[in-house]
């Protein structure tokens, strides 16, 4: 029985590739996931890079899930070795040490379209469902972007003891809920604007304000505050 092919990153077009991306349109043009694969370089005998960069990235809910492996458990991922695994934990880190050093520098969200582009490349490659919440200070600063739930959103698993446990442990005065439709059509279904509406009471109680709730599709997204679905 033949190997199914698999096209190789240098069988791509030039306009794909993430590191000719990079070359022409600047980092800030790039998915998480296509930076990752620059660093990884190389992919395995199964995957491309880009595969590979893009597979863990979905893994782990993003660089916050990536940023919390230590060497060891990110050489457990299939593809990457101990120099991979190394480069990559160097990255984080530096990441993480850059962004401590300036925290007046922080992302500033002042609208949905903020949000919005600040999640959509990584969570529309995401072929399953993902709810994550962004933490923001008083003044709209993001603090961080947390995963709470991967596989399936609705009202009967989501809980918001579980969606408002970080904004709680940080101290945080609002959120921003956003989830994305693997479909890639944001419609809001009847589940999203009841948990949306169960959110908002719950965050009512614990003083924390939910901000929006938004719903991320294939380049596109809804605001349900925008478009008054959950909330008062």
């Amino acid at each position: 029985m033949a190997e199914p092919y698999r096209l190789r990153l240098r069988e791509m077009p030039e306009s794909e590739r993430p590191r000719e991306r990079l070359r022409d349109y600047g980092a800030s043009s790039l998915s998480n996931a296509e930076l990752i694969a620059i660093l990884l370089g190389t992919g395995s005998r199964d995957e491309n890079v880009l595969a590979l960069a893009t597979r863990i990235v979905s893994k782990h809910g993003g660089l916050n899930g990536l940023a919390r492996l230590n060497v060891a458990e990110l050489c457990a991922e299939h593809g990457l070795g101990i120099a991979k695994a190394a480069q990559l934990s160097a990255a984080l880190e530096l990441g993480l040490r850059l962004a401590s050093t300036h925290p007046e520098e922080r992302v500033i969200v002042r609208s949905p379209r903020d949000v919005a582009g600040l999640l959509m490349t990584e969570m529309s490659l995401l072929s399953q469902e993902s709810l994550r919440v962004v933490l923001l200070t008083t003044k709209n600063q993001v603090i961080r972007v947390a995963e709470v739930y991967h596989g399936n959103v609705s009202s009967a698993l989501v809980r918001p003891a579980e969606v408002y446990r970080e904004a709680v442990r940080e101290n945080c005065p609002q959120i921003i809920v956003v989830h994305n439709h693997p479909s890639g059509d944001p419609t809001p279904s009847r589940d999203d604007i009841k948990v949306t509406a169960g959110l908002v009471q719950a965050g009512a109680d614990l003083e924390i304000e939910l901000l929006d709730h938004i719903v991320l599709g294939q380049g596109t997204w809804v605001s349900m505050k925008e478009k008054k679905l959950g909330f008062p």
